[in-house]
């Protein structure tokens, strides 16, 4: 058997960011949810609707993370099946293209010009 996707990708982040940030859970969080906007963005979806998503999700008790992992999953495979992307082909595509030297060092560039996270009450 074929070593999963997500233990292809840790060493790929380990190589990119180092240890700490590839295990930093509120790292992670914040590149997700990144991740996730710019998803919904490219499929047409406003900032507008996206604050009424987080006003909506968040007035809601928290989760359990790996039921909501599960549905993280699920969701991904409908939302692509419904706009015909193979995410599978794709998520290899990009860790193929985000494995290349020249582009790690835009990540990492970039990486560091994002906003750092400042805990509010």
């Amino acid at each position: 058997m074929s070593e999963s996707f997500q233990h292809r990708v840790q060493p790929w982040l380990q190589q990119c960011f180092g240890a700490e940030i590839a295990a930093d859970p509120a790292e992670r969080n914040r590149r997700f949810l990144e991740e996730a906007l710019e998803l919904v963005q490219a499929n047409g979806c406003t900032a507008s609707e996206a604050h009424q998503w987080v006003d909506y999700v968040f007035s809601r008790p928290a989760g359990a993370l790996q039921q909501e992992v599960g549905g993280v999953m699920v969701t991904l495979a409908s939302l692509c099946q419904a706009g015909g992307v193979d995410m599978h082909a794709e998520a290899d595509t990009e860790l193929e293209r985000i494995s290349q030297p020249e582009t790690m060092a835009r990540i990492r560039a970039k990486h560091a010009g994002k906003p750092k996270y400042v805990a509010t009450p």
